[in-house]
């Protein structure tokens, strides 16, 4: 898989021909409601290339919504993965249970924040681990309310879609929702500075006390079993809250037995130039969600947190037939084996400087960039018309569909759908990512 060159190649225009022949059956096969952001189909993937079917190399600069962090079909995982599916592929840990399960919590309890005694139990994606956190947090505190942001994207079951807060495409028409959700508005310094003033947007303790008056108020902490929060909104824009924010959430969260839940189902795993996006705030959750770049690309998601909560539930009350399968057990492992030992957190860190200084320059010549965000290989650019603080969505789709033409893996998101995001693999070279941006630059001025 190595052979996979690092250089992006337009074979054909895109779509290919074999693509719009495969985009065809999957009109006449797959459910109408499963839509795509590329008009391409995958054929091979490794380091910062995916290989179409007809021969054309993409820059990516998504990583499949920030699951394949490490790369696509990264060394360590293809072994790891061959070698557990040649011994079992599925017993279900609750019936004959295996070492792979009991090594992955382990490597979470280590790894994920705090020194407190810590326990962990594995599933499948991040909608079912953060539906789990929420069944733990109800059973340790014996209350039912959950607080949720504003711009939060937490999955899209009906507990997780009530969680989430943008309608078109995740709720719109699937109601009614889970209930004894609430919202509560979120430190986001952008929109803050023009709404709120300069004080709102960088005080992070100022945001959390607007937050909390309204916690306290519209719900009320003897009723509130949890607070769940993204320490960086992903789909919501990749919104990184005024320093002083979580820890001020987190603090009162403690002093009134609420379950503070870290959703870094796409900030975990060396995503932001740490581990976990919580540690550049120094803060410890009672539980951490985590999934997408847990296994390089395999199924598996978590709940870790502290042992007295995370033991709240009976025996049999967590769980699930595929919920920690060895196979994607085995590639978790590898993953974490090559995060630690290729040294990707510092990797994340170059790339948000590389990252932010080329962005931040195009930024000083184009008002349309009306902010540049985020940290490690997680940064988002805000469109906005030029000139103003309006979002511009249609400029964003243009981009985006420019981008996909020319060959560079890009995605979008955001409440206003006007924020490009940027996840490329940690194991991008940096001519790539370069490259790539150079892509968008040309776009931009073209547009």
């Amino acid at each position: 898989m190595s052979a996979l060159e690092q250089s992006r190649q337009l074979a054909t225009a895109i779509p290919g021909p074999r693509s719009t022949e495969l985009s065809a059956r999957k009109s006449a096969a797959v459910a109408g409601g499963v839509g795509n952001t590329m008009p391409v189909y995958a054929a091979r993937a490794y380091g910062g290339i995916v290989e179409d079917v007809d021969g054309n190399r993409l820059i990516d600069l998504g990583s499949g919504i920030a699951v394949t962090t490490i790369g696509n079909a990264s060394p360590r995982v293809v072994e790891a993965v061959a070698a557990q599916a040649a011994q079992f592929t599925h017993t279900c840990f609750m019936v004959t249970p295996y070492e792979g399960y009991v090594a992955v919590a382990e490597a979470l309890n280590r790894l994920t924040p705090g020194d407190e005694d810590k326990r962990t139990a594995l599933f499948n994606s991040g909608s079912e681990a953060v539906e789990n956190a929420v069944k733990i947090a109800r059973t340790f505190t014996g209350k039912q309310a959950v607080v949720a942001f504003d711009h939060a994207y937490h999955g899209r079951t009906n507990l997780t879609m009530a969680l989430t807060a943008k309608s078109m495409p995740y709720k719109h028409g699937f109601g009614p929702f889970a209930p004894e959700i609430y919202r509560a508005p979120l430190s986001y310094p952008y929109r803050d500075a023009e709404f709120g003033g300069k004080e709102l947007a960088t005080d992070g303790e100022l945001a959390a006390r607007r937050a909390i008056t309204v916690i306290d108020k519209q719900i009320g902490a003897d009723n509130l079993a949890a607070v769940i929060i993204e320490p960086i909104q992903g789909e919501g824009g990749f919104i990184v809250p005024a320093e002083g924010f979580l820890p001020s959430l987190l603090d009162w969260c403690r002093a009134n037995n609420v379950v503070f839940i870290a959703d870094e189902v796409q900030t975990g795993f060396a995503r932001t130039g740490a581990m976990f996006a919580c540690e550049h705030e120094g803060i410890v959750p009672d539980l951490i969600v985590t999934a997408k770049g847990i296994a390089d690309g395999m199924p598996l998601s978590a709940v870790t947190g502290r042992a007295e909560i995370m033991d709240a539930p009976h025996v049999g009350g967590l769980g699930g037939t595929y919920g920690g399968n060895p196979v994607a057990c085995a590639a978790a492992l590898a993953t974490i084996e090559t995060i630690e030992g290729d040294g990707l957190v510092a990797r994340a860190a170059q790339i948000e400087s590389l990252m932010k200084d080329k962005l931040g320059r195009i930024q000083a010549e184009d008002d349309r960039i009306g902010d540049v965000r985020g940290r490690g290989a997680m940064i988002a650019v805000e469109l906005v018309k030029p000139g103003t603080t309006e979002p511009d969505a249609d400029l964003t789709k243009k981009l985006c569909a420019a981008a996909h033409q020319a060959g560079v893996i890009v995605l979008s998101c955001g409440t206003f759908g006007n924020v490009l995001r940027f996840l490329p693999p940690l194991a991008i070279s940096d001519e790539l990512l370069l490259e790539g941006l150079d892509v968008l630059e040309l776009i931009l001025r073209d547009l």
